[in-house]
């Protein structure tokens, strides 16, 4: 149980990384980019979603959920800051970045569901929720390739 709590507890923290990251893209937006950030607004909308989900779940077992983010998203939302300082807001950039921590929310969906003890009811919500965020991963991915 207590592992199942860890586990929960990571991927709060990656939420909550998803949710600065999409916040910091929309502030670092043109006013032109309106497309992007509608998609980046439901982006955190989602996240915020499936964060409520897993919180719930981790009061089921008796556990606090973490309300920071990971020391390694602070850091690239650091790295963001000085990436864009010398390459500019534009879109690739933006969407690079995007794509980059989507990236990371897949990896740490997918070490979740390889961990050892993990309940079935739990095993489905991770499932589900990787599922959503592996389609936002492609449409991210997809826009920023026709800017390729």
């Amino acid at each position: 149980m207590e592992n199942n709590k860890e586990i929960l507890n990571d991927l709060v923290q990656i939420t909550n990384d998803r949710i600065a990251g999409y916040q910091k893209a929309i502030e670092e937006l043109h006013v032109e980019d309106t497309d992007l950030k509608t998609l980046f607004v439901e982006m955190v909308r989602q996240s915020h979603r499936h964060k409520a989900a897993l919180v719930q779940e981790l009061q089921v077992l008796g556990g606090d959920a973490d309300t920071g983010t990971t020391t390694s998203g602070k850091i690239y939302r650091a790295w963001m800051d000085i990436k864009a300082m010398f390459t500019g807001h534009d879109r690739e950039t933006v969407l690079s970045n995007c794509e980059f921590g989507e990236d990371a929310a897949q990896k740490a969906y997918k070490m979740a569901l390889e961990a050892d003890g993990l309940s079935a009811n739990l095993r489905s919500l991770i499932t589900d929720q990787q599922t959503e965020l592996k389609a936002s991963h492609d449409e991210i991915k997809a826009l920023r390739d026709q800017l390729v």
